[in-house]
C-alpha cells in the first residue's frame, strides 16, 4: 500500500487571529512532498528559485539533513514544523531556519538506509529516495557536500568536519500547512492543519520496464519534469459526436483539465496545454508546441466514432506503421485536420522511420491504457478492452519525446454518451489516465547509486 502526503508552507504571518500579507523574499522553501511506497520513500524539496544545499548525515539518533542556503520559510511564531511520515524508513521530518537565510530539512530515521539525491528543474527541486540499507556500517558522519542547481556554477565550500542538526522542539502537529499559489509575489494565504491519517492513494512502487536492451531515456536516468496534454480538435474542428449532441472537442478539453491538474498537484510535474478553450490548432503545430517547451511527454486526449453505435471501449496508440485496416481508418479520421499533402509522405515516413522514441511510448502508451481500461470498467460494465496499438498519428509525428494518443471511450454509445456527461465520470477517466503518466514516470525514477 503506498502513500501520498504533501506539506504546503504558507507565506503569511498569523497574528492575533489575523493574517498579514508578507512580501515573499528572493528565495522560499514552498513546499514539501513525500511519497511512501513497499520499498522506498520519496521526498521533494520545492524552492521559489534556484538553490544550493549541503547535506550531512548524523548518528544516535540516526537522522540526516539538508541545508538549503539563501533559502528562508516563512512558520509563523515558532519559525519551525515537524510533520509525521512514520513508515519503515523515515519518523518524520522537521523544517527549521537555523541561521537567518539558511533553511534545515532534518529526515528523522527509523533504520539505516541509503540514500539518493537528485537536483530538478522547473521547479527548482530536490528529490530525495531512501532505501532500506544493506548493512548497519557506515552510518557515522559524512563529510558535508555542496550542490547547486545545474544552470548556477558549483561551489566548493570547505565545512567542519561535522555539523549537529540545531536542538528543534518536539512538535506534535504542524503549527501551519497551507497552500502557496504558483502565481502572486505577494499573497495572503488560508493556512490550514492536515487532516490526520488521510492520505492519497498512488500507484504500486516503481518497476524497471521489462525492456530488454534500455533504451537511452532509461540508460541516461531521464526523469518527468514537464508533460504536454492535448485535447483533440477545437474551434471548427469538432471531432466527432454522440447522438445527444455531445462533441468530442467539448468532452476531451474538459477531461484534459482535470488531468492537468492531477499531474500539478500529485506528481509534481509542469503541464503544458495545447489548448485551454474551443481554440483550433493545426496538427502539426501540437507537437510542435511539445518540442519547444521541451515536454518530457505528450499525451494527446480523443474519443472514438463507430457507426455501430454498441460499440465500446478504450484503446490507445503510439506512433509507428502498422496495416490494421481499423487502426488506418481511425488514424484517417483523426488526421483529416492535417494540411499535409501526398508531396509530404516521403518526409512523413522519414520522421516515423527515424522516431527513436518509439520503444518508450510503446512502454507509456502500456501503462497509460492499462490504467485507462480499469478505470473505466469500474465505473462502466460495458466498456471493453480495445488494446494498445500503433498507428502512423500525424499529431504524435515531429514529437521528440514518448508519445501516446489515448482514446478515452465512444461518444456514438448512446449509453456511453450519457455517462460522458457526468463530471464524476469524467474525473474517473482523468485519474485513471493520471494514474498510468504516474506508473510510467516511475520506471524512469530508479536511483541506482546509493550515497552512506
Amino acid at each position: 500500500m503506498s502513500a501520498w502526503m504533501e506539506i504546503r508552507l504558507g507565506v503569511a504571518l498569523l497574528v492575533g487571529g489575523a493574517l498579514l500579507a508578507q512580501p515573499v523574499p528572493e528565495n522560499t522553501l514552498t513546499a514539501v512532498r513525500f511519497w511512501t511506497f513497499s520499498d522506498l520513500t520519496r521526498i521533494v524539496i520545492e524552492t521559489s528559485e534556484d538553490f544550493q544545499f549541503r547535506k550531512d548525515r548524523v548518528p544516535d539518533p540516526d537522522r540526516l539533513f539538508f541545508d538549503l542556503t539563501n533559502t528562508v520559510l516563512r512558520l509563523g511564531k515558532r519559525g519551525q514544523v515537524t510533520y509525521p511520515v512514520n513508515d519503515s524508513r523515515l519518523r518524520q521530518i522537521r523544517l527549521a531556519e537555523t541561521v537567518p537565510g539558511t533553511s534545515r530539512v532534518v529526515f528523522d530515521l527509523q533504520q539505516d538506509v541509503d540514500f539518493s539525491v537528485s537536483v530538478m528543474t522547473n521547479p527548482p527541486r530536490l528529490l530525495v529516495e531512501l532505501r532500506r540499507g544493506d548493512s548497519k556500517a557506515g552510518k557515522g558522519v559524512t563529510p558535508p557536500v555542496i550542490s547547486a542547481i545545474p544552470t548556477s556554477p558549483a561551489v566548493a565550500v570547505t565545512s567542519p568536519a561535522s555539523l549537529p542538526p540545531p536542538p528543534v522542539r518536539q512538535i506534535a502537529e504542524p503549527s501551519m500547512v497551507g497552500s502557496i499559489p504558483a502565481l502572486p509575489k505577494q499573497a495572503i494565504v488560508a493556512i490550514n492543519p492536515p487532516v490526520a491519517g488521510k492520505r492519497s492513494p498512488l500507484p504500486p512502487p516503481p518497476r524497471a520496464a521489462n525492456m530488454g536492451a534500455q533504451s537511452m531515456t532509461r540508460a541516461l536516468g531521464l526523469k518527468i519534469g514537464r508533460i504536454v496534454l492535448d485535447p483533440g480538435h477545437g474551434g471548427h474542428d469538432t471531432g466527432t459526436s454522440g447522438v445527444g449532441g455531445l462533441l468530442e472537442k467539448d468532452l476531451v478539453l474538459d477531461v484534459c483539465k482535470r488531468l492537468g491538474a492531477l499531474v500539478e498537484t500529485r506528481l509534481g510535474a509542469e503541464v503544458v496545454y495545447t489548448r485551454t478553450d474551443d481554440t483550433y490548432i493545426p496538427l502539426d503545430r501540437r507537437t510542435d508546441i511539445a518540442n519547444q517547451q521541451r515536454a518530457d511527454l505528450f499525451l494527446s486526449i480523443h474519443a472514438n466514432s463507430s457507426p455501430a453505435g454498441a460499440t465500446s471501449g478504450v484503446e490507445t496508440y503510439y506512433l509507428n506503421f502498422t496495416d490494421n485496416k481499423t487502426a488506418m481508418e481511425l488514424a484517417a479520421r483523426e488526421n483529416a485536420g492535417s494540411s499535409k499533402t501526398v508531396y509530404d509522405l516521403k518526409e512523413l515516413l522519414q520522421k516515423i522511420a527515424m522516431h527513436d522514441k518509439i520503444e518508450e511510448s510503446r512502454q507509456f502508451a502500456a501503462r497509460v491504457h492499462q490504467s485507462l481500461y480499469t478505470a473505466s470498467a469500474k465505473a462502466n460494465q460495458r466498456t471493453r478492452d480495445r488494446g494498445v496499438k500503433k498507428a502512423p498519428f500525424v499529431v504524435l509525428i515531429g514529437a521528440s519525446m514518448p508519445s501516446v494518443l489515448a482514446e478515452i471511450g465512444f461518444v456514438t454509445n448512446p449509453k456511453d454518451e450519457a455517462l460522458f456527461r457526468k463530471a464524476d465520470f469524467r474525473q474517473k477517466i482523468a485519474d485513471g489516465l493520471f494514474q498510468g503518466i504516474s506508473r510510467y514516470a516511475g520506471t524512469l525514477s530508479q536511483f541506482q547509486v546509493a550515497q552512506k
